[in-house]
């Protein structure tokens, strides 16, 4: 089966390695995709979920390896899966063994992911040395605490917003995935304007026409884990977020959130992609005739993995931001202006830039 996935998905720029790891006595099972390395070490998360599976690692890797050269950064993409329930008893274990797993693999830096976070990436480092997304007491820039993917993904709707007819003050919106990225976004998001109307989590839905008051939102979260506590609103089951009235949609939480089953229901006039691989290619086409701008992942989400870059060449967050900010304007206006020229969707116009980016590093390298 594992063959047959790599005879479908594999082409001229990757993967380049694939690799298992495994070890019974603590019930680890892991998985590395290293997609391309042609402009440096590859840099991507270790996502932890039970139901994590090689085409879902390898979909993120290649994601990665887009991401990080739209944004210009002497990285590669790649990415890590390990096969648990983060909230599994034995989680510092299962890590700390993985790290040791991946410990030859130099061409991958890892960071944080679903279900880790700048602890884990602490564990990872005392392991094997290199990680990023570390907290600050060891020098590090924490991704998911400053909301460095969220920052940038509000300076995405900024731009975008010239390309759909829509201002994001007064601008409402929906986060799918109201988590570490989601929360962030909210919050950036408000700060220019926009009102945050709908949250969802596993648990369910919260959805209040009037406003949800983002901090209120964030105690609850932290306390309960669940947004549904909130105590206003209405509470909805967690896909109806499709169907709450909006006229921004992020959906940041795991892969293919939409598609073509539900995709129809919407009713916004954009889709800001918080979550890698959030939408499916079907459900994206479907956005484009429908007129909802669909902002790539790799454009939109980037803001993390700069910051991760920034971390790994010694910068500042101050740095970081900075580099978020120039990057992720320059490439949503560069992205969504080519589309509009060429009339294609923003995907097809993201991804022909970013293979041209790839085959340029890779035609540096030595034949043979």
């Amino acid at each position: 089966m594992e063959e047959l996935i790599f005879r479908e998905i594999a082409d001229e720029y990757g993967p380049e390695k694939v690799v298992y790891v495994y070890e019974p006595r603590c019930g680890l099972r892991g998985i590395v995709v290293i997609d391309n390395t042609a402009a440096g070490p590859a840099i991507g998360g270790i996502r932890m979920a039970a139901d994590v599976t090689t085409a879902e690692v390898f979909r993120l890797a290649r994601a990665m390896t887009w991401k990080n050269a739209l944004a210009g950064l002497p990285h590669g993409g790649g990415k890590s899966g390990i096969l648990a329930d983060p909230g599994v008893a034995n989680k510092e274990a299962l890590i700390r063994q993985f790290a040791r797993g991946i410990e030859a693999l130099v061409g991958y830096i890892p960071g944080p992911d679903i279900g880790t976070d700048e602890v884990a990436m602490a564990w990872v480092r005392d392991e094997i040395g290199r990680s990023v997304g570390l907290s600050k007491v060891l020098g590090g820039i924490p991704l998911d605490q400053v909301g460095a993917t969220g920052f940038g993904l509000a300076v995405c709707a900024e731009v975008a917003q010239d390309f759909c007819g829509l201002r994001l003050d007064g601008a409402k919106v929906v986060v799918q995935g109201y988590g570490n990225v989601g929360s962030h976004t909210a919050r950036y998001l408000a700060e220019r304007g926009a009102v945050l109307v709908g949250a969802s989590d596993v648990d369910g839905t919260v959805f209040a026409p009037d406003g949800i008051d983002i901090e209120e939102l964030w105690v609850v979260k932290q306390e309960t884990h669940r947004v549904t506590d909130y105590p206003r609103g209405q509470k909805l089951p967690r896909e109806a977020f499709v169907d709450v009235p909006c006229d921004i949609l992020v959906p940041a939480a795991r892969p293919d959130a939409l598609d073509e089953k539900n995709v129809g229901r919407l009713t916004c006039k954009m889709v800001l992609q918080g979550a890698n691989i959030a939408v499916t290619p079907a459900a994206d086409k479907i956005l484009h005739e429908r007129g909802i701008l669909s902002v790539p992942d790799f454009v939109a989400n980037a803001g993390g993995v700069i910051c991760a870059s920034v971390e790994y060449h010694g910068g500042t967050q101050r740095r970081a931001f900075e580099a978020i900010d120039e990057k992720i304007r320059e490439n949503t206006r560069e992205v969504l202006e080519r589309a509009r020229a060429r009339e294609q969707r923003p995907a097809e116009a993201a991804l022909e830039l970013a293979k041209q980016r790839v085959g340029e590093a890779m035609a540096y390298r030595r034949a043979g």
